[in-house]
């Protein structure tokens, strides 16, 4: 693999089931050691987006690579970890022995699983818990154990869908913490989350889908910076206004009934020369406050201007 080769690379990727389009032209570029969340509402076509990328879904169209080599090229696969949402562990194996397992099957050596094991156990807090069956874990603790088998042949790449899910605050903060050392070491993590507030925090760029499509990719720390929503309350409406204001947002809300209007702008620059204007047509400006938008705020916009 080069390296300037993007560790995940997709062009018009497509797949269809009789009529229904899950997913149609994704196209995507994610960079070695990126931190990569992939968003979008039930149905948007995520799921079968990462089925297609493992190899466990033929596409219909469209080309994708990993690591630089085909899906399901066998190579591939072997520096791939992934961490399924719905996952089903094996109840009567105890956790180490549930490791051991998986990283046999990536025909990691007997010396590398005798080191690296008790390593995973100790990252995911489930180093006093080796010994005991999967089937008296919590949510929580089959979270992590799953989490620690994602990584235990030391993969290039990681999908991970839905990791936080069951985790208490601290559990969520650990694996921020895997996934910055992760990125650290130039592993690229594929994240699928609901949890945007997680997402702002952890990934260095996201990918908002809605049909089968990337509508957006962003960097969710400077969506705060950048993207800044201006709330105007005037005395009165008119067409004029309304097409004037357009020459500084191409996306303008308004709410009649109370006279106020939305607009989405890339920065508060131009607020003061929007007030002259507004009051240069006479008038009356009752309000103009500008608010940074959230991740979550952004993501109903892309969804709902979807819709």
């Amino acid at each position: 693999m080069s390296q300037s080769a993007p560790a995940i690379e997709t062009r018009d990727l497509r797949k269809v089931y009789g009529t229904q389009v899950a997913v149609d032209a994704l196209t995507l570029a994610v960079e070695p050691g990126e931190a990569f969340g992939f968003l979008g509402p039930n149905g948007a076509g995520k799921t079968t987006s990462v089925k297609m990328l493992l190899g466990l879904v033929r596409p219909t169209s469209g080309e994708a690579r990993l690591l630089g080599m085909p899906i399901g090229d066998h190579a591939c696969r072997q520096r791939v970890g992934f961490l399924p949402e719905d996952f089903r562990f094996h109840e009567w194996l105890r956790g180490y022995e549930f490791l051991d397992l998986h990283a046999r099957l990536y025909h990691v050596s007997e010396s590398v699983r005798a080191r690296r094991i008790p390593e995973l156990l100790e990252m995911v807090d489930l180093a006093d818990a080796a010994q005991q069956a999967l089937g008296t874990y919590s949510k929580g603790m089959l979270q992590r154990i799953g989490l620690a088998q994602a990584l235990v042949h030391d993969p290039a790449l990681v999908f991970l869908d839905e990791p936080t899910s069951g985790l208490d605050p601290l559990g969520r903060r650990m694996v921020r913490d895997v996934i910055k050392r992760l990125s650290e070491r130039g592993v690229t993590v594929f994240l699928n989350s609901h949890l945007l507030s997680e997402v702002e925090l952890t990934c260095t760029r996201v990918a908002f889908v809605a049909h089968g499509r990337v509508r957006l990719v962003t960097d969710p720390r400077s969506v705060r910076g950048q993207v800044v929503q201006v709330d105007i309350r005037v005395g009165s409406l008119d067409d004029g206004l309304l097409a004037g204001l357009h020459q500084w947002s191409g996306q303008v809300v308004v709410d009649a009934q109370h006279q106020t209007l939305t607009l989405s702008l890339p920065d508060e620059q131009a607020l003061p020369e929007i007030a002259r204007w507004i009051v240069g047509r006479g008038v009356a400006l009752y309000q103009i406050a500008p608010r940074h938008v959230s991740l979550e705020e952004l993501f109903v916009q892309v969804v709902e201007g979807e819709e």
